[in-house]
């Protein structure tokens, strides 16, 4: 999702947060081009994969599993990272349906219509939805710290390229253009990861937690060494040393402002990666144990279990994420 340029700055003028979102990615599964007119209402059930919604034509209605209801205007986006349940509406006074589920498919992202059979160009709903994945497993503290929807005019009402890209995907859903829906999908993705990039940035401003750790100018060295290379043979010496101090000084200030110590850490972070590895990718549990440093598979799954859950090839079989 963020990349360096390709004259990229000193490694030392980097800071540690944006070493860490280099390796973010958020790629499109699949998408509905909707038009309708008339009362509706749909229910979007907790899922995986993160949902998308962009507004381009008439006012409607979000709502979250909580109750609280938000009218969302023509260039309005909604991101809900961890797919999260909740419910778009013409009213928040209609009971909703489930929303049309279709078949996942593989990259590139599947894009299909839903449409009324009749509707007035002056009186019709337009949105786009998708289902979004992301590289970094759910248990990933910066999924963690996510907000279960982030909206994108209360983020980026200062981001001089969103308004043009808000005309861009109005333009492609109101327009029955050649290429319109795959345009669409290219120019969704861009926005999610536009509502991400502002919510990090809005968060560090005035944050504690994970981000607050990560813009340590020492500690945060230290995490994104460690996000960079989990399978590396890491211990308190080689990592005391990116700080540049003591084994009881690093230990206690990394404890302190990163809440585990870093033994917890490093593997957490390990774990984390397996666990993508083996469900989204289906890589072979022996593989993922090598790759991430451990001796033996019986090692790593016993670290596995004890951060996870479950073991990892009850996971692998049961198919969970």
């Amino acid at each position: 999702m963020h990349d360096y340029s390709s004259n990229p700055a000193p490694s030392e003028k980097i800071d540690a947060l944006t070493q860490i979102l280099c390796g973010l990615r958020l790629d499109g599964v699949d998408y509905e081009r909707c038009q309708l007119t008339g009362d509706w209402s749909f229910f979007y059930p907790a899922q995986e994969d993160a949902y998308f919604h962009f507004i381009a034509g008439k006012k409607c209605w979000f709502s979250k599993a909580e109750g609280e209801w938000s009218e969302l205007a023509a260039g309005d986006a909604v991101l809900l990272p961890r797919g999260s349940a909740h419910i778009l509406a013409s009213s928040p006074e209609l009971t909703p349906l489930p929303f049309r589920q279709r078949e996942r498919r593989s990259c590139p992202a599947a894009i299909n219509g839903v449409s009324s059979s009749k509707f007035e160009t002056s009186d019709v709903s337009r949105f786009f939805c998708g289902s979004m994945r992301f590289n970094l497993d759910s248990l990933h503290p910066l999924m963690d710290m996510m907000p279960n929807a982030m909206r994108a005019t209360d983020l980026m009402t200062s981001e001089p390229v969103i308004p043009h890209l808000m005309e861009a995907m109005i333009s492609e859903c109101t327009l029955s253009r050649v290429g319109a829906s795959g345009m669409l999908a290219r120019l969704a993705d861009v926005m999610a990861a536009q509502i991400i990039r502002a919510w990090i940035e809005k968060s560090s401003e005035d944050s504690d937690g994970w981000i607050a750790a990560v813009r340590d100018p020492h500690v945060g060295k230290v995490l994104a060494a460690i996000h960079a290379d989990p399978g590396h043979d890491w211990n308190v010496v080689k990592l005391a040393g990116l700080m540049g101090a003591s084994r009881s000084s690093f230990a206690q200030k990394f404890t302190a402002i990163v809440g585990k110590t870093p033994a917890r850490y490093i593997t957490e972070v390990r774990m984390h990666q397996a666990r993508a590895w083996i469900t989204r990718d289906g890589m072979r549990i022996t593989e993922v144990a090598y790759q991430l440093g451990y001796d033996s598979e019986a090692a790593f799954s016993r670290a596995f279990k004890r951060v996870i859950g479950m073991a990892p090839s009850k996971m692998r079989s049961s198919g969970n994420a």
